[in-house]
């Protein structure tokens, strides 16, 4: 089961995220989404869990966790949509931009 984790202490490593939820169970993989131009933590990520149920304990006692100062949000990560199924978002033309 994929797992969203929000609000995360933007010092924290992939491998003490991965150490919280061992805790609950077999833990497959660990990342922490970063900026792709500074490196930086971008403050969320996701751990894929072996089992289904151990993960729902682990939504259920990690969810308000205090870790590293703030309270995580945990909950099953949701699929992410294409672009295509995405809401058109209007005209994207820049103001800033000749309009002929």
């Amino acid at each position: 089961m994929n797992i969203y984790i929000g609000n995360l202490n933007f010092n924290l490593v992939e491998d003490e995220l991965k150490e919280i939820f061992e805790e609950y169970g077999e833990v497959t993989s660990v990342r922490i989404i970063t900026d792709k131009f500074s490196g930086r933590s971008k403050g969320f990520g996701f751990v894929e869990m072996a089992n289904a149920s151990e993960a729902n304990v682990a939504i259920e006692n990690l969810n308000g966790a205090d870790i590293g100062g703030r309270n995580i949000k945990v909950s099953v990560a949701q699929e992410k949509q294409e672009r295509s199924e995405r809401p058109d978002r209007g005209d994207r033309r820049s103001f800033n931009r000749r309009r002929d």
